[in-house]
């Protein structure tokens, strides 16, 4: 019976309380993961406080990083010591995936939030054998753990498994909204609202898409100083400024071609709807259960504005993940200047100084010997 040290939730809103779990029995289709790294996703805060369907008791985390310690005897791509990124999980035969959008998988939900492998059985247990729900089909949060290949990426020997966990999802999905969901032309124009991890990826990407107009809107001058360093072209602070004004100012009165919601807050996905030009297009991306309210014809249809759903950044993360990761060894994806590492049982003071913005992605270490 393996063991690991996993990061356990209980309840709605509580802490984060290491405990010593075991591991079910590996399946075929599965590898065993000793976890290096992990980063904290703020989809990860979402469920702990209790703002999703996802049950309880749970171990979360869905940006691992690591290195496979054993593999079943059905999994034909990786081998013992290769190293992985985790990232979503995905069937591979439904009408979505053979069409080459996993992310929109037609069981999406359940290998992904249901807490249980797809034959319903768990990968956790606690010592009297009370199981444990998983997350995204692996969970990691933890120094070791189950997981089933389709959420495996494998990256070079090179590759530093403490800075790239986080490439399996925030980062997919910020680069991945502008490259894969709203495809903007060459020398385009495009406002961000809110520069996290998700909406900074998104600048990112669209300054190596070669939009000439990046707008960046928050409300902590901090970062978008950091988002000018990063590819913006203006900023906006909307505590002190209109921002609705400011981007048509900048546009020259036509608004932007394209606009990226990553706060989830209900004015400030109006206000990104509302700054889009006559045919724009706009991706709400953000975790939130806050609604948006429009009026169709003056807001969307008499303007042709267009409003798109983007899920994991409609990436294929076994192709999207290594382009990042070359990107980044170009210097075109300085997605490090973003990071915040901490010790595997810091994860409560992680998660504390991510949500008051105080850190934009920390990165939590299981395996302080990697690399020494």
């Amino acid at each position: 019976m393996v063991k690991t040290i996993a990061a356990v939730v209980s309840g709605a809103d509580t802490d984060y309380v290491l405990e010593e779990l075991e591991l079910a029995e590996m399946q075929a289709d599965e590898v065993l993961v000793k976890m290096v790294a992990s980063g904290m996703c703020m989809s990860d805060e979402t469920i702990r406080r209790g703002n999703t369907a996802v049950a309880f008791p749970v171990v979360l985390g869905h940006e691992g990083a690591g290195i496979i310690e054993q593999v079943g005897s059905a999994v034909k791509n990786f081998k013992v010591g290769d190293q992985v990124v985790m990232s979503y999980a995905y069937c591979g035969h439904c009408e979505s995936c053979q069409q080459g959008r996993p992310s929109v998988c037609d069981d999406w939900m359940k290998l992904n939030f249901s807490g249980v492998r797809e034959d319903g059985s768990h990968t956790f247990y606690r010592e009297d054998k009370t199981p444990i729900k998983n997350f995204y089909g692996h969970s990691s949060f933890t120094t070791h753990s189950l997981v089933h290949e389709s959420n495996l990426t494998k990256v070079d020997a090179d590759a530093d498994l403490r800075l790239v966990g986080p490439l399996g999802c925030g980062f997919l999905t910020g680069s991945g909204t502008v490259v894969n969901g709203l495809k903007p032309t060459i020398g385009s124009s495009i406002a961000v609202f809110g520069t996290g991890a998700v909406g900074l990826a998104a600048m990112m990407a669209a300054k190596l898409e070669g939009c000439s107009t990046i707008i960046a809107i928050d409300i902590h001058d901090s970062r978008l100083e950091l988002a000018k360093e990063l590819g913006a072209t203006h900023t906006i602070n909307s505590k002190n400024e209109d921002p609705i004004a400011k981007v048509q100012e900048i546009t020259n009165g036509r608004g932007v071609n394209y606009s990226v919601d990553t706060t989830g807050v209900s004015p400030v996905m109006k206000t990104a709807l509302t700054v889009l030009g006559k045919g724009g297009t706009f991706a709400p991306i953000a975790v939130s259960r806050n609604s948006l309210e429009i009026i169709p014809t003056a807001e969307i249809t008499m303007a042709s504005k267009n409003m798109i759903g983007v899920v994991m950044g409609d990436g294929i993360p076994q192709l999207s993940i290594p382009q990042l990761v070359k990107f980044h060894k170009e210097g075109r994806f300085p997605f490090d200047k973003l990071v915040k590492y901490y010790d595997f049982e810091q994860i409560n003071e992680a998660a504390q100084e991510s949500v008051s913005g105080a850190v934009i992605k920390p990165i939590l270490i299981m395996d302080k010997t990697y690399r020494q």
